[in-house]
């Protein structure tokens, strides 16, 4: 007996193993079959994550993270294994001898035995493909440039600016005058020109505040801006987004640039920290009334003021351009007539010149001249000098329908977004066929002003797209 035991105990190994070998070549091509299937999952998860990586990274400015990048690429790699067990595994089953038996047991087995595994391997890569995020935002660059054209006349205000923001003890600036006088211009100057060379701050907000004054949406901008992800404080209330804003601005050296104001806003309320409290932080603000600049108890307050003649004059040429001023002498003895009915604003020198660039002959400049000059000069307030100028661009308009559909803008708030379909829906009331419509909204873009004028403009999705639209007025 005693011999017989271990006999038994060698034996029963045996047969262990001679099994499991058995069932690696007996089970090939099930096991074949369901490494594919489980390929196939694993697939279409992986295009999946991809989509939402793609998702991210486009429009969220964000990059994958380490974890979701490393295994899309295990994925890869493991496909291609997959393919090419799953090649040799046809070929092992073609070769069977009258379809049942293995010509090779010892490949057979082996290549049984790499399936098995590599069922495991799937299986396992598959259970890590579950993500709660695939992407991190990136860090934004801690000024964005802002689009600006060609300027003109700005450059001895922009140094006042600049030599304000060099001193310690100027914390805040306000920039006021009448609308279309370049302020916002000037703004946008001082962003890219002058904060956009300094390595001194942190971060630049750029805030259009407008009417009426929406603190959480000033919030959003600021948190963006700020790179902290939209699920930590989407659902947040305002008041925990100003604990967020405080918390995150109070340690950084930061520059906040707030954009066409109409009234007091309370930067406390928002989460700005108080200026008195911070080394080098600095707050700047356009606004028409230089009762915000009261209002906002800045340290520095500078009136943006209209253009000299000779300043004046070149942008008006630059608009008209130099081949229909240069086409007839009368040409340019009348534009600068009409220079100095624009007064030295920049909003009229842009919006007549544009006009009058499609005039030609010295007879149409002189008609458009005595319309400009039978308008009425006498308004209160801002728009005593920029009303009249508007109205002149506005009666140039090619036609009445045009100029009526022009005219819904006004019944939408100032930067309230409006849907292309709700604009056209408004315009079918006037009679434009559907084959108008398009060329209407080309021509509303094409006879709105740049971002600091009166004149509503356009922003966002163009006709083609039929997206959206935006009024402004600065």
């Amino acid at each position: 007996m005693d011999c017989v035991s271990p006999i038994l105990d060698v034996a029963t190994r045996l047969w262990y193993c001679t099994a499991k070998r058995v069932v690696y070549i007996r089970e090939l091509e099930e096991n074949l079959n369901s490494l594919k299937s489980l390929t196939e999952e694993l697939s279409n998860l992986s295009k999946d994550v991809m989509v939402s990586v793609e998702c991210e990274e486009e429009l969220q400015q964000s990059r994958r993270t380490h974890e979701v990048d490393g295994w899309l690429r295990a994925v890869q790699v493991m496909e291609a294994e997959v393919e090419e067990i799953l090649q040799n595994g046809r070929q092992e089953i073609q070769q069977k001898c009258l379809g049942t038996c293995p010509k090779n047991c010892r490949s057979n087995y082996k290549l049984g035995k790499i399936v098995s595994r590599k069922i495991d391997a799937v299986t396992e890569l598959k259970g890590k493909g579950h993500f709660d995020f695939v992407a991190h935002r990136l860090p934004c660059a801690p000024v964005d440039e802002r689009p600006i054209g060609k300027t003109v006349g700005l450059d001895l205000m922009f140094q006042k600016v600049r030599r304000c923001l060099e001193d310690e003890q100027v914390r805040s600036i306000g920039l006021y005058g009448i609308g279309g006088v370049g302020k916002t211009t000037l703004l946008r100057k001082i962003n890219n020109e002058y904060f956009g060379k300094r390595n001194d701050f942190d971060v630049v907000i750029w805030i259009v505040v407008s009417k009426p004054i929406s603190v959480e949406k000033i919030q959003e901008v600021i948190l963006k801006k700020l790179s902290t992800l939209d699920h930590k404080w989407k659902s947040s209330s305002k008041e925990e987004k100003t604990a967020e804003i405080f918390k995150l601005l109070k340690a950084k050296n930061f520059v906040i640039l707030l954009d066409d104001m109409w009234d007091r806003l309370d930067l406390l309320e928002v989460g700005i920290p108080h200026l008195s409290d911070q080394t080098k932080s600095k707050v700047v603000l356009t606004t028409r009334s230089e009762r915000v600049c009261d209002e906002m108890e800045v340290h520095e307050r500078m009136r943006v003021g209209c253009l000299t003649p000779g300043e004046a004059f070149s942008l008006f040429c630059d608009k008209v351009g130099q081949n229909i001023l240069n086409s007839h002498p009368d040409i340019k003895r009348l534009a600068k007539i009409v220079v100095e009915e624009c007064k030295g604003l920049p909003l009229a020198l842009i919006v007549i010149g544009r006009s009058m660039a499609s005039r030609k002959t010295p007879r149409e400049w002189e008609q458009a001249l005595q319309v400009l000059k039978s308008y009425p000069a006498e308004f209160s307030g801002m728009g005593d000098q920029v009303f009249p100028i508007l109205k002149f661009s506005y009666d140039h308009l090619d036609n009445d329908t045009i100029k009526s559909c022009f005219l819904y803008c006004s019944i939408f708030p100032e930067d309230h977004i409006i849907r292309n379909e709700g604009l056209i829906d408004l315009w079918i009331g006037e009679g434009p066929s559907c084959s108008k419509i398009s060329h209407l909204l080309d021509a509303a873009e094409v006879h709105t002003t740049s971002r600091d004028e009166d004149m509503p403009r356009f922003e966002g999705g163009g006709a083609a797209t039929f997206g959206f639209a935006k009024t402004h007025y600065a």
